[in-house]
């Protein structure tokens, strides 16, 4: 973790909304796009990809979701908190399209390299997609660093709640084409 006020700030919020399983969810996705930097073959600010990536599921708590697509809902959130803490406005846009993009398949990959590496750390974690590129001594340590902690049924719990809240929600058409039993699935 990048080692800023405004890293240490997020962390805290995060921690104090979402439960563990999000949180280290959020931890293993920051580590895991890191780990897999070499695919986004640019420079990237790791702060900001901090910042997106610990905050990029708070559309997903009680207390940030507003009634959008969560991805909407934390995209606002975690801009609001980064304009709230004094982080430059081009940064807290970023932040924002990190946490609105994240999970946009086909389209995440080609934005900015903190867009891109969110979308494959979130995916590795969560279903296991480009876990290939990632070290097995890395992903180990990642996974023994920041256990899963009944991930898979609270991610599963999460996301079948806003489907059936918001039917048209970004990842309706993931779900209806089997991304729960993807996450059920993963190996790890």
């Amino acid at each position: 973790m990048p080692d800023s006020q405004h890293c240490q700030k997020a962390l805290a919020l995060v921690t104090q909304y979402s439960p563990d399983h999000l949180v280290n969810h959020c931890l293993r996705s920051y580590a895991f796009g890191v780990a897999m930097a070499h695919k986004v073959k640019q420079p990237f600010d790791k702060e900001v990809f901090f910042l997106g990536a610990i905050m990029h599921d708070l559309g997903l708590t009680p207390t940030f979701d507003t009634g959008d697509t969560f991805e909407i809902d934390g995209a606002k959130a975690a801009r609001s908190f980064c304009i709230e803490h004094q982080l430059n406005p081009e940064k807290a846009d970023l932040v924002h399209e990190m946490v609105a993009h994240h999970n946009t398949v086909g389209v995440a990959h080609k934005l900015d390299p903190e867009i891109a590496l969110l979308h494959y750390g979130a995916g590795a974690d969560v279903a296991a997609l480009w876990v290939r590129d990632i070290h097995k001594k890395t992903l180990a340590e990642v996974l023994s660093e920041y256990p899963r902690l009944d991930f898979k049924e609270g991610m599963i719990k999460l996301l079948s709640d806003q489907i059936e809240r918001k039917p048209n929600s970004y990842m309706a058409p993931l779900i209806a084409l089997g991304f729960l039993k993807k996450i059920e699935k993963t190996s790890f």
